[in-house]
C-alpha cells in the first residue's frame, strides 16, 4: 500500500514539475518537422491496450496525414492526456474516437486532433475550466476514479506553447 502511495505521489510530483516547466517558459526543447499522425496512431494504440482493463476500446476512426512542426513529445504527452481521461469516463463496452485531419486551405493549415469519449458529459458550467489545473467535476473528485486534476491543464499549455488551442464540448447523445 505505502509503494502505491509513493508512485502515486511521484506522479503527482512529476507532473506539477512538467506544469510548472511549461508556464515558466523553461520546457521547450527543440521542434522538429513529423507526421502527427503517426504519433497519434501509437498513442492510440498505447491507449486501447490500456483501455482493456476499463472494458471499452480506443480507436482512430479518422486519419490524414499531418505534418507539424512541434516538439514532439509534448504533443505526445498532451494526446496521452486527453486519451486516458477520455477511458476514465467512457463507458464499458464502448470506444473512444480519435480522429486527425486538416483544417484551412492556407500555406499553412492547421492540423485538429478530435477525441471523443462515451460518457455522461460535462455539465455546461464546468466546461470551461477542465483545462485549469486541479479542476475537476464534482461527480469525478472520488480517488477511484484516478488523477488529481493535471493532466488536462498539461494537455492544454502543451498545446498553447505550440500556438494551438484545446476546447471540450458535449456532444448532443453524451461524451
Amino acid at each position: 500500500r505505502i509503494e502505491q502511495e509513493v508512485e502515486q505521489l511521484n506522479e503527482l510530483i512529476s507532473q506539477l514539475l512538467t506544469l510548472s516547466r511549461l508556464n515558466s517558459q523553461q520546457l521547450h526543447p527543440a521542434r522538429s518537422d513529423f507526421d502527427l499522425l503517426t504519433i497519434v496512431e501509437a498513442v492510440v494504440a498505447d491507449a486501447d491496450f490500456e483501455s482493456q482493463e476499463r472494458g471499452c476500446k480506443v480507436r482512430l476512426i479518422r486519419g490524414q496525414p499531418s505534418v507539424v512542426n512541434a516538439v514532439e513529445p509534448l504533443l505526445r504527452s498532451a494526446i496521452e492526456n486527453v486519451l486516458r481521461n477520455a477511458i476514465a469516463y467512457t463507458a464499458r463496452g464502448t470506444a473512444v474516437e480519435v480522429e486527425v485531419t486538416q483544417r484551412g486551405d492556407t500555406a499553412e493549415p492547421q492540423a485538429v486532433v478530435s477525441v471523443r469519449d462515451q460518457g455522461p458529459g460535462v455539465p455546461e458550467e464546468h466546461l470551461p475550466a477542465i483545462f485549469e489545473p486541479f479542476r475537476r467535476v464534482e461527480a469525478a473528485r472520488d480517488r477511484g476514479r484516478g488523477g488529481v486534476g493535471l493532466g488536462l491543464a498539461i494537455a492544454a499549455r502543451a498545446v498553447a506553447v505550440h500556438g494551438g488551442t484545446i476546447r471540450a464540448s458535449n456532444a448532443s447523445k453524451g461524451g
